[in-house]
């Protein structure tokens, strides 16, 4: 009879564990289960209004299951640096003409994921409140970064202040392809994009041509301090970009699809009156 006992005893153990075992499996399953249905995405922003769009857009990726992190810079180098070195999926700051000489430059393989808004540059001054009032040889200060010169040269062009070579195409156009300058304009183009708004409330004389992004975060309005705004047709649109490896990305094209949804452009176009503007029919 001990000897029977002792062997169910033995049974018992093994049922035991082997339940153990099972409880451990099914509970392991469920978490790995539960991280498939789940991904987190970290995206490289800069601060206004890239990333205030991107805090806009988190709690409807949260309900698809996607955890948007945000990396926030301060400038227009390292969120491409950091991307092509998988320190964040994505990044959306740039515009597809710097996307594509950053590309160039560097070698970087990039996606363009999707157009989300337009951030019409601005011409600002201290000193003039018109055109009309632009003395012959004042200095107009712009970023270094080669990808906005066409961009500026065509707004002034745009105004009559200056005449660029036909042969050359607008967006490549640089002050090199000035042909004529009735007011013999001189162009200062060694300033980092961020400090613009500096050199600007610092040397009164000077026009400076400045990032809507940099301009919101001086405390500047488009719309009232700039003498010179870019229309809302510009070309220059504001991009979501990742590695082309990820270019299919399911939680990356969610991102897009969310933040060219009727929502999110519906909180550019109240929250920056005009200043940021949506691409035209993304929430359609």
């Amino acid at each position: 009879m001990k000897k029977l006992w002792t062997a169910a005893l033995a049974l018992l153990f093994v049922l035991v564990l082997a339940a153990c075992g099972s409880s451990e499996e099914n509970a392991s399953g469920s978490e790995e289960s539960s991280g498939e249905e789940s991904s987190e995405i970290k995206v490289g922003a800069t601060s206004v209004p890239h990333a205030e769009v991107l805090e806009q857009a988190k709690p409807i990726l949260e309900e698809e299951g996607i955890t948007l992190k945000i990396e926030e810079y301060q400038d227009y180098i390292l969120p491409n640096k950091d991307l092509a070195e998988g320190r964040i999926d994505a990044n959306y700051f740039q515009t597809i003409p710097y996307l594509e000489l950053q590309e160039e430059e560097n070698d970087y393989d990039f996606a363009n994921l999707g157009g989300i808004h337009i951030e019409p540059i601005g011409v600002y001054s201290q000193k003039y409140d018109n055109l009309e009032d632009i003395e012959e040889g004042t200095t107009l200060v712009m970023s270094r970064s080669v990808s906005t010169h066409g961009r500026v040269l065509s707004l002034l062009e745009k105004e009559g202040l200056i005449k660029l070579d036909e042969s050359v195409e607008k967006v490549d156009a640089t002050v090199d392809d000035i042909v004529e300058n009735p007011k013999n304009l001189e162009f200062d183009t060694g300033v980092d994009a961020a400090n613009l708004p500096e050199v600007y409330k610092r040397e009164e004389e000077v026009l400076a041509a400045i990032n809507t992004n940099y301009a919101i975060e001086a405390g500047l309005s488009p719309q009232e301090d700039a003498i010179i705004l870019e229309g809302t047709d510009s070309p220059y649109v504001n991009v979501v970009a990742a590695q082309s490896k990820d270019k299919d990305s399911e939680a990356l094209n969610k991102l897009v699809e969310v933040l060219r949804s009727e929502e999110i452009q519906t909180f550019i176009k109240e929250e920056y009156d005009g200043a940021v503007v949506p691409v035209e029919g993304a929430s359609e």
